[in-house]
């Protein structure tokens, strides 16, 4: 019986979760000390992409902490039962209200600090009509050039910034990660 099961059996049932090295494991997990139950704790999915219009970059200001008022791209947590492609998709949409077509993968990012692994595409803005969604402030169509760089919100969204830049006119690539002066 689950712990679900036995808390809707038994109304007063607790879980007595406990931080332990399970058995042929090699660190600490929250476990139950009734059913052995091991609740694992794994990094975040964030998607997100460059999206692009005739040499312009999709960049949203953010209406939410963390970093509220500086400037990103497009990007959030991968929901369950999505493909990362899609989530980049939906992201791009609840953000800029933009209609993308992914390209191709541009990065995968370890960012362990705060226990995240980030999937960056590549990607072109189908309708140039974009507008802030509800957690951006504003976005904006901007070159390279005129990026706001002192008020870009994340590490991530200037590498991928900077990597889209330097293969922008290539067919093929292999994917980044994490610059070596990253984290």
């Amino acid at each position: 019986m689950t712990e679900k099961e036995k808390s809707m059996v038994d109304p007063s049932f607790e879980p007595d979760f406990r931080q332990i090295i399970p058995e042929g494991d090699d660190r600490e997990r929250s476990v139950c000390g009734h059913c052995g139950f091991v609740d694992y704790q794994n990094p975040k999915i964030v998607v997100g992409s460059v999206v692009t219009f005739e040499e312009q970059v999709v960049l949203c200001r953010r209406a939410i902490e963390p970093r509220k008022g500086y400037w990103t791209l497009p990007a959030g947590y991968l929901e369950l039962g999505e493909s990362v492609e899609e989530g980049a998709i939906r992201e791009a949409w609840e953000e800029a209200r933009a209609q993308i077509k992914i390209d191709r993968v541009l990065a995968i990012y370890s960012v362990p600090r705060i226990s995240q692994v980030q999937v960056m595409f590549r990607a072109r803005l189908l309708d140039e009509a974009i507008s802030a969604g509800p957690e951006s402030e504003e976005v904006m169509l901007c070159s390279f050039e005129d990026v706001p760089w002192p008020e870009i919100a994340f590490p991530s969204a200037g590498w991928a910034l900077r990597q889209w830049h330097e293969t922008r006119h290539a067919e093929t690539f292999a994917p980044f990660a994490n610059p070596v002066d990253g984290l």
